[in-house]
């Protein structure tokens, strides 16, 4: 089984990414594949992540072994991106190959419940304006992300 983790700091090309991760594994069933953007709108005019790197790559591997290992997967292939962001840009790439649709969809969504819930970086976003809604500001996981993320255990 293949798992490949990546940290990016400059945009990428979630297609240029997933064609040769599908490539890799002959004989897959089903490839799932979910790409996060920057969502515009609202006056959103940036989206910034940091986080700590001594504590961000060991918890993505841990997830992306715990997802193959959970839904029997043949790869996994987990991209997230750092630093500003502009609306449209990706900011997350999780694709997985299993023998069997199911596992692959499941693994992806129960990464990016993981991701958006518990994840190990810092948001924040930056909308147009003055007053308390312009600037910068710090985003939280909505009660919703954690409902999602209920759901596994």
């Amino acid at each position: 089984m293949a798992i490949s983790v990546q940290l990016l700091d400059t945009p990428f090309n979630p297609g240029a990414l997933v064609g040769p991760f599908t490539n890799a594994h002959p004989g897959l069933g089903g490839v799932c594949t979910f790409v996060g953007e920057v969502r515009g709108g609202n006056g959103v005019e940036a989206l910034e992540l940091t986080h700590y790197e001594l504590m961000t790559r060991p918890g993505m591997k841990k997830l992306a072994s715990l997802a193959a290992q959970r839904f029997g997967l043949m790869g996994l292939l987990m991209v997230h991106r750092t630093g500003v962001m502009h609306p449209g840009e990706p900011i997350v790439l999780v694709s997985a190959c299993a023998q069997h649709r199911r596992g692959a969809i499941d693994a992806v969504d129960f990464c990016m419940d993981h991701l958006k819930a518990r994840s190990w970086f810092w948001k924040r976003e930056k909308r147009s304006g003055a007053g308390p809604n312009g600037g910068w500001h710090w985003i939280e996981p909505r009660a919703d992300d954690h409902t999602d993320l209920a759901r596994w255990q």
